[in-house]
């Protein structure tokens, strides 16, 4: 509802805050504290890390291929040998499989995840020598590498500097096999073999290093993709949302909770969060994913749209006109019927002062101020002026990839209306009557189905359609809104996550 190509923001009641990480922050040591200072919470239970682990193939996929593995030099002094030097160049990765991914969440610690049977060859060229004298380095010999691998990686998830991070550095692989075939000799003689067992011992070290670090190098790209895309989805032209962390996570065998300030970013100007209602017992673990909105985190991001001129609506004649055939009891006032004659006729409506929002049970109360001008066309003065006052209990769903909102109007008042054109103020009863049922019956309609529409098109320009979201459902409380929902990782966000970063 606006003169800009931008919607409202009022609830961005719907989507992936997703353990969203935030900025600069300090971060709390008493939970208590961090609750009172949360206006958002995300809670991600086990069924929904069942469904996220299994996507880990192909991150792991990923960082097996796109490792970069070092040239590797070394020498040794053998028994009856003498001195072995070889150098190893340009492996790359072959005929990569994995077999299964398995994963538990460890109560106050991250994630324990195995992944079983890698297997994989790889391939490039050796340069060596042995005995007293040194084989001619410049002399490359095609080298392949058999393995089979299980990897194990216990993330260990924090708060620091204001955000969630994860530490990877309990990363571990163990070779169940790992042989080393210099130009496809299969069977090699007693002397090579004794040379390639050799070699193998360090390349273990550096498969196991190179493997280790591209995880964590992942970990920490797809941390920050998170929290880019957090920052986005909750962000429209001027205004923002700061989703910084207040703690660190909550982790227990059945789901990991973070706590997100939801502070709301305008003008260089940052709104205030004293005393969130939040505690844990408010959320349940009967769906896949759970989404904590604080009262006190929608009504400044209310706050800002209204002074960013958000809430404004232009209603054109043929529309209004079609509005206003809705069964009204009382009579049209005659300078409308005489504007609305004319093809160049609009109706221009915003709000007069800051909405403001408080959730019960029942839905969420909405109070606010609206005016109206119905103009005939040219530069003068309008033919009607409104000020009303309403407050309005909202309902919210989410089906089909849409954002629907149910109004009840609890109080409509006229504060005022007059005829400008003609300096007159209207008194007579009935046509303020007609005033304030219009806007009952067609005024605030009209008003939430543009709020429904703008909102679903800012959530789809976010990306939330590309999610498949299952049975959401929105739920409001006394002081705050309970989003839950299951979902499907769409498979073709991953690749494409992937494709990007990895290029």
């Amino acid at each position: 509802m606006s003169r800009k190509d931008s919607s409202p923001v009022v609830p961005l009641l719907l989507l992936p805050l997703f353990l969203s990480f935030g900025r600069a922050y300090s971060c709390l040591e008493d939970p208590a504290e961090a609750y009172r200072l949360s206006g958002a919470v995300c809670r991600l239970t086990y069924p929904a890390a069942a469904v996220l682990n299994e996507k880990t193939t192909k991150v792991i996929e990923a960082a097996f291929q796109h490792a970069r593995y070092p040239s590797m030099q070394g020498e040794k002094s053998l028994l009856l040998i003498g001195k072995v030097s070889f150098g190893l160049e340009n492996l790359e990765i072959h005929n990569l499989s994995i077999g299964r991914s398995e994963f538990e969440l460890v109560p106050g610690k991250g994630i324990a995840l195995k992944i079983s049977n890698v297997s994989a060859v790889f391939k490039g060229t050796i340069q060596y020598g042995y005995g007293s004298w040194l084989v001619n380095l410049a002399q490359s010999l095609d080298l392949e590498i058999e393995s089979q691998i299980d990897l194990g990686i216990n993330p260990r998830l924090y708060c620091g500097k204001g955000k969630v991070a994860a530490d990877t550095s309990d990363c571990y692989l163990r070779f169940h096999k790992l042989r080393l075939h210099l130009q496809g000799d299969k069977e090699p003689n007693w002397l090579k073999k004794l040379f390639t067992d050799f070699i193998t011992f360090t390349v273990k070290l550096v498969v196991k290093g190179q493997i280790c670090k591209e995880i964590n190098k992942l970990a920490d790209i797809l941390s920050d993709f998170i929290q880019d895309t957090a920052a986005h989805f909750l962000s429209d032209g001027d205004i923002s949302v700061d989703i910084s962390v207040t703690t660190a996570p909550a982790i227990t065998a059945n789901y990991i909770e973070s706590y997100h300030k939801g502070l709301t970013n305008y003008n260089n100007t940052t709104s205030a969060l004293n005393e969130s209602a939040f505690h844990p017992s408010q959320l349940t673990e009967d769906r896949m994913l759970f989404f904590w909105f604080s009262d006190e985190l929608f009504n400044p991001l209310i706050a800002a749209a209204h002074h960013d001129g958000r809430f404004h609506l232009n209603v054109s004649a043929g529309e209004l006109s079609e509005l206003l055939k809705t069964s009204l009891s009382n009579v049209t006032v005659d300078s409308i019927q005489t504007c609305l004659a004319g093809a160049s006729a609009e109706l221009r409506v915003w709000s007069s002062s800051v909405p403001h929002l408080r959730t019960f049970n029942t839905g969420s109360r909405v109070t606010a101020q609206a005016c109206g001008e119905l103009h005939c066309g040219g530069q003068g003065p309008p033919a009607l002026f409104f000020e009303t006052s309403v407050i309005v209990d909202v309902t919210a769903s989410y089906s089909d990839k849409k954002l629907f909102l149910h109004g009840s109007p609890k109080k409509i008042s006229v504060l005022q209306a007059e005829i400008p054109s003609q300096n007159k103020v209207l008194q007579d009863e009935a046509q303020v009557s007609f005033i304030k049922e219009a806007v009952e019956k067609v005024g605030i309609p009209k008003v939430l189905s543009v709020l429904q529409v703008e909102i679903t098109r800012l959530l789809d320009k976010q990306g939330a359609n590309l999610f498949d979201i299952i049975d959401p459902e929105v739920l409001p409380r006394d002081g705050f809104t309970v989003t839950k929902m299951d979902f499907g990782f769409p498979h073709h966000l991953l690749v494409d996550f992937l494709q990007k970063t990895l290029q």
